[in-house]
């Protein structure tokens, strides 16, 4: 469930924004509401929010400050900020901080809806591309990368591993179904992919499981199996040795952030 939290000084604003943002999201969304940026700063750490609706002017920590402060969070909520002027450098400075949208007061509630349907989607869309990041392994994003220019063999050579990963499988096997020398394949493939085949191979089965402990509920014990591991116990300690965390931890990590396991 997205978090929402309306930080205004005023209360009839605040409360106006609520019962709007309440009946638009018909309990899809947690409405949580603070009367000040000091509370709202004591609020967000436990709170997490996913966006922010806050007043530019209010006592003791404005709404800039506000903003300022939450760009420099880990995981920063999006923000929508709303005034009762329409002044061109608050605006300025709210949208370097990446603010999505600025509303004017009296607010419209057709655009406040508009806004905040709009910030949750750009919020969405971040934590997308944060997933991705996490779940990447560069290494194998620049071997993918750089397969245009891989001679016929090496692309064969990734194209059966990834089709056997849930098989045990050797370098002497791949290099048999190329019908290729060992040795021959092992010095081509560290020359065109810049890892060894054992690297590779390991990334390849680890970048597999990360996947499945986001996208599926399988045990562990069934997700080594799929990525070519024969015992739990062994596909933990490769999966720690490259993440440094376990794939359970992994997978609650994933969890915490909000983000879904189908």
């Amino acid at each position: 469930m997205k978090t929402i939290l309306i930080v205004d000084d005023e209360p009839r604003t605040r409360e106006g924004i609520r019962k709007t943002l309440e009946a638009w999201s018909a309990g899809s969304c947690r409405i949580e509401t603070a009367a000040s940026g000091v509370e709202a700063l004591r609020m967000l750490p436990e709170l997490r929010a996913n966006l922010v609706v806050t007043d530019i002017r209010m006592p003791e920590i404005g709404g800039l400050e506000l903003i300022e402060k939450l760009s420099e969070a880990p995981n920063p909520p999006v923000v929508i900020v709303i005034s009762g002027h329409s002044e061109f450098d608050y605006a300025k400075r709210a949208l370097q901080f990446g603010v999505v949208d600025y509303l004017l007061k009296p607010l419209d509630k057709g655009k406040l809806v508009q806004a905040v349907e709009t910030a949750l989607e750009r919020e969405e869309k971040q934590n997308r591309i944060k997933r991705m990041e996490q779940l990447v392994d560069p290494k194998l994003l620049e071997t993918v990368q750089e397969e245009k220019v891989y001679s016929a063999q090496i692309q064969e050579a990734l194209k059966y591993v990834d089709e056997h990963l849930h098989e045990s499988m050797s370098m002497k096997e791949v290099a048999n179904h190329l019908h290729l020398n060992a040795s021959y394949f092992s010095v081509l493939f560290k020359e065109q992919t810049g890892l060894t085949f054992s690297e590779y191979l390991t990334r390849r089965r680890v970048q597999r499981a990360k996947e499945l402990l986001l996208a599926t509920p399988l045990p562990i014990s069934e997700i080594s199996e799929r990525v070519g591991y024969q015992t739990a116990k062994y596909f933990i300690k490769v999966f720690r040795d490259q993440e440094n965390m376990s794939p359970s931890q992994y997978r609650q990590q994933a969890a915490d952030r909000g983000e879904r396991i189908q």
